[in-house]
């Protein structure tokens, strides 16, 4: 996303040489890893991270962020789910899978792509081409990521809405007003039932646990 704020801390440094190390440990070609977690909780720097950290092992990662394809205009989201209600219409039918299926078979195919790339200084949606013939990896991260079909390495951070208020709001997310924690607290039950998917857990102190594989 455009104008996006990444607050990477060694935290994030130190998670991210681990979860390479196992991606190392299973690498594949055009593989997929899968970054899930509510919001703030660090899963653009963590993609950043770890897709940059590849690099010195001459692999080319590129985050993929699945912000960008939301079905509602980030300028109408807001009366869109007031209309129609949060509790009805928050979570993963908001996103246009199909795009972005289209988009990770480009990569997989190792074509020339274009999707949608939000740019959060106008709050408009841009569409961006990449060229996936050099990309060996996609990190894909989200609040649903790990749910995407074909993702060969889930991860998910358990931290909660709750601990990172602080975050949400440096990065310039929406104010922290009743209809914001509605949506919060609705995407909180949505992202926690897929934890049971996950490979590895990345825990309230950043710390990493293999849970699978």
């Amino acid at each position: 996303m455009l104008g996006d704020v990444l607050l990477i801390t060694e935290k994030h440094q130190k998670a991210g040489e681990i979860i390479i190390e196992k991606i190392l440990s299973k690498r594949k070609p055009k593989m997929i890893i899968g970054i899930s977690g509510e919001s703030g909780s660090g899963k653009s720097e963590l993609a950043h991270v770890i897709s940059k950290g590849l690099r010195k092992h001459s692999i080319f990662a590129k985050p993929l962020h699945i912000d960008n394809y939301y079905r509602i205009l980030p300028l109408l989201r807001t009366e869109w789910r007031k209309q129609h209600g949060i509790e009805n219409v928050v979570g993963y039918g908001e996103y246009d899978w199909d795009t972005l299926y289209r988009n990770v078979q480009e990569f997989k195919d190792g074509k020339v792509s274009t999707g949608p790339c939000v740019d959060l200084v106008t709050e408009q949606v841009d569409q961006l081409t990449t060229d996936y013939s050099t990309v060996d990896m996609l990190v894909i991260d989200g609040l649903y990521a790990i749910k995407t079909e074909g993702v060969d390495l889930r991860i998910f951070i358990e931290l909660t809405y709750h601990e990172t208020k602080k975050a949400q709001v440096v990065r310039g997310k929406e104010p922290q007003n009743d209809y914001r924690m509605a949506v919060l607290e609705k995407e909180h039950q949505m992202v926690q039932a897929l934890k049971p998917m996950a490979d590895v857990l990345i825990g309230m102190d950043y710390e990493v646990r293999m849970v699978k594989g």
